[in-house]
C-alpha cells in the first residue's frame, strides 16, 4: 500500500463520504466545507490530484469531481472509516424481524437476509452449513403411487429433504414396516456430519439381505444425506441488483443464474466481517460491486455466512453494523447465548 499523509488520508476519506451520500462526482469545494479539513480549495485540488495518481481516486469526466476507485474504497474500509454504534431502537427492530429462540434455524436465517434485503435496498446473500451440525431426527417413506415412495427426512435443525423413489414393486405393510423399523434404529440420533457412503453401504447390504429391492430406498436416503453435507447457497432480493444503474445488468443476471466463485470465496473467508470488490482478483463477477459477508456460528463452529452484495458505492458505515448485528444474533440464538452479542464495531472488519 502506498503511503499517504494525515491531510490526503482525510481528504479521501470525506470524498468517499461525500460520493456515498451524493452519487456524484466531488470537487474541492464540496471537501472544504468539512470542518476538520482546514486547508484551501487549491491544496485540496492538489491533494485529491496527488490521490487519483496514486491510484485512490478517479476523475470520469474532465471537468469532474473525483470518485473513489475500489482501492480508495479498500484504504477507507480498512484504515479510515469509524463505525457508528448501533442504536438500541435499531436493534430492537432488528429483533423483531429476526424471531427469537423459538424459531427454527432456517427460517431464522431466511428472516436475517429478508431484513438485510429490506434495511440496505441491496441483495442479500446466505450460505447455511446448520443442517450438518444437526442431527437426524425423523425419516418417513411415505407410499404415494404405483411402486412409487417418498422418502422425507428431517433433521434437528428444522431442515426437510424429501425425495421420490420408485421401486420394482409394491411393499405391503409388513415390509414397510420392517424398513421405517431399521431406518429408525440405525439413523435417528446420528449427525449429519457422520453419515458416510460406507455407513450407507452396510445399510444397503442390511436391507438387501432381507429384500434386495428395498435398496433404493437407502440410495434415496444416501443422496438426501449429501445434500445436507453441502453449503447451501442463497441470493434473496437479485430484483434490487438488476434495478441498480451503477451495475451491468448482463453480468448481474450471469452472476444469479451461476454465482460464479461466490460458494468457494464464502467457505475460506475468515472470521469477522469480510468487504471484498468485484473488481479484486479472485472476487466474484459483477464489476463495480461490493460484498459486505460474516460469519454466523453455532456452538463455536461455522454455521454459514450472510451479507448484502450491491453497488461499490453502498452505504458501509449504515450496512456493517447490521451484518454484525445480525451474524452474532444468530449465533447467540443458535447456541442459547446471549453473551455473544458485543458489537465488536470497527474491530470487527477483517482485512482480506
Amino acid at each position: 500500500m502506498k503511503i499517504v499523509d494525515d491531510r490526503k488520508l482525510k481528504i479521501l476519506a470525506a470524498v468517499v463520504d461525500e460520493y456515498v451520500r451524493t452519487g456524484e462526482p466531488v470537487g474541492s469545494k464540496a471537501i472544504s466545507k468539512h470542518d476538520d479539513i482546514n486547508v484551501s480549495a487549491a491544496t485540496i485540488r492538489n491533494d485529491m490530484a496527488a490521490l487519483e495518481q496514486m491510484g485512490y481516486l478517479e476523475q470520469p469526466h474532465t471537468s469532474a469531481g473525483r470518485v473513489p476507485t475500489f482501492m480508495g474504497y479498500r484504504l477507507y474500509i480498512d484504515k479510515l472509516m469509524k463505525l457508528p454504534e448501533l442504536p438500541d431502537a435499531e436493534k430492537e427492530r432488528l429483533d423483531a424481524m429476526l424471531g427469537d429462540e423459538d424459531t427454527p434455524e432456517e427460517l431464522l436465517i431466511q428472516n436475517a437476509a429478508t431484513a438485510l434485503t429490506e434495511l440496505t435496498q441491496c441483495a442479500a446473500v446466505v450460505t447455511n452449513s446448520a443442517p450438518r451440525f444437526s442431527v437426524i431426527s425423523k425419516v418417513e417413506v411415505i407410499p404415494t403411487g404405483k411402486r412409487l415412495y417418498v422418502i422425507l427426512l428431517i433433521t434437528s435443525s428444522g431442515s426437510i429433504k424429501n425425495k421420490a423413489c420408485r421401486l420394482e414393486f409394491d411393499l405391503n405393510h409388513e415390509q414397510l414396516e420392517f424398513f421405517t423399523h431399521y431406518i429408525e434404529e440405525n439413523l435417528s440420533g446420528v449427525s449429519v456430519e457422520e453419515l458416510s457412503e460406507e455407513m450407507f453401504d452396510k445399510m444397503v447390504a442390511a436391507v438387501s439381505a432381507y429384500m434386495i429391492s428395498l435398496s433404493p430406498l437407502v440410495k434415496g436416503i444416501c443422496e438426501l444425506s449429501e445434500d445436507l453435507r453441502q453449503q447451501e447457497l442463497t441470493v434473496r432480493g437479485g430484483e434490487k441488483l438488476l434495478s441498480c444503474n451503477e451495475l451491468d445488468k448482463m453480468e448481474v443476471v450471469r452472476f444469479i443464474e451461476n454465482k460464479d466463485g461466490l460458494s468457494d470465496m464464502l467457505e475460506d473467508a475468515f472470521s469477522g466481517i469480510q468487504v471484498r470488490f468485484g473488481s479484486e482478483s479472485g472476487s466474484f463477477a459483477i464489476g463495480n460491486s461490493s460484498l459486505i459477508v460474516s460469519k454466523y456460528r453455532k456452538h463455536g463452529k461455522e454455521a454459514g455466512s450472510l451479507g448484502v452484495i450491491g453497488p461499490m458505492r453502498v452505504d458501509y458505515k449504515k450496512i456493517i453494523p447490521y451484518v454484525d448485528y445480525l451474524t452474532q444474533k444468530i449465533s447467540s440464538l443458535m447456541s442459547d447465548d446471549e453473551d455473544m452479542i458485543t458489537g465488536h464495531g470497527a474491530d470487527n472488519v477483517a482485512e482480506p
